[in-house]
């Protein structure tokens, strides 16, 4: 009699695949995503674009949630899911701060292009500021057999990133008002405060496993 190959330990092998592909899923619709921001100020009449390229950024942002999900139901964490899943997080969120400084997004109070600008690549240069630093930690840890993984602070400091990415992305497409530009520019500032708070948060971590 033939015997059955795979079975149950086959499928659980599979599935725990499934974190990574995922991941890199993600990492597509990222550059999607991002190249899809790059190309809207030349078809800056037509909001449905910005649309389409939000729905993108959320599928991407799901996949996130579900990745994690598998991750932990079928133990499939791994040194290299800890290290690339955030790393892709990065891609996107810095990526679209980025890009949004290079077109000159979102518009606030009427401000001219030197003090967009300002503003703008300020904001950019906190997040990498915090995300290189976070991640040579990471890299650091990683190396000494640390669990570094995300803690609520960087969670929730990547919420408020994201949805400081959808609020961008909605005022530019649908809210020219001036009560956008208010509820933009306090969502950019609780973030950014969320930014350096978690930054420092990973530093004594680190300090503190090191003790």
């Amino acid at each position: 009699m033939l015997k059955r190959h795979g079975g149950p330990s086959k499928l659980v092998a599979m599935w725990k695949l499934v974190p990574n592909i995922l991941t890199f899923i993600r990492l597509g619709l990222t550059f999607i995503f991002l190249a899809m921001i790059l190309y809207w100020p030349r078809i800056s009449d037509r909001p449905w674009f910005l649309d389409i390229a939000f729905a993108i950024f959320v599928i991407a942002g799901l996949t996130d949630v579900v990745d994690g999900h598998i991750a932990r139901r079928w133990n499939a964490t791994s040194k290299f899911g800890r290290m690339i899943d955030p790393l892709v997080d990065k891609v996107l969120v810095c990526g679209a701060f980025i890009c949004f400084a290079l077109i000159g997004v979102p518009k606030l109070f009427g401000w001219g292009p030197i003090p967009l600008a300002i503003v703008q690549w300020t904001v950019v240069g906190i997040l990498l500021a915090r995300e290189v630093y976070v991640t040579v930690l990471r890299h650091m840890a990683e190396a000494r057999g640390i669990n570094f993984a995300a803690v609520r602070l960087g969670k929730i400091k990547m919420f408020v990133q994201v949805f400081a990415i959808g609020t961008v992305l909605i005022k530019v497409a649908h809210v020219p008002a001036a009560w956008g530009d208010w509820f933009t520019i306090v969502v950019f500032a609780l973030m950014v405060a969320i930014t350096i708070a978690s930054g420092l948060q990973a530093a004594c971590r680190i300090r503190t496993s090191q003790s």
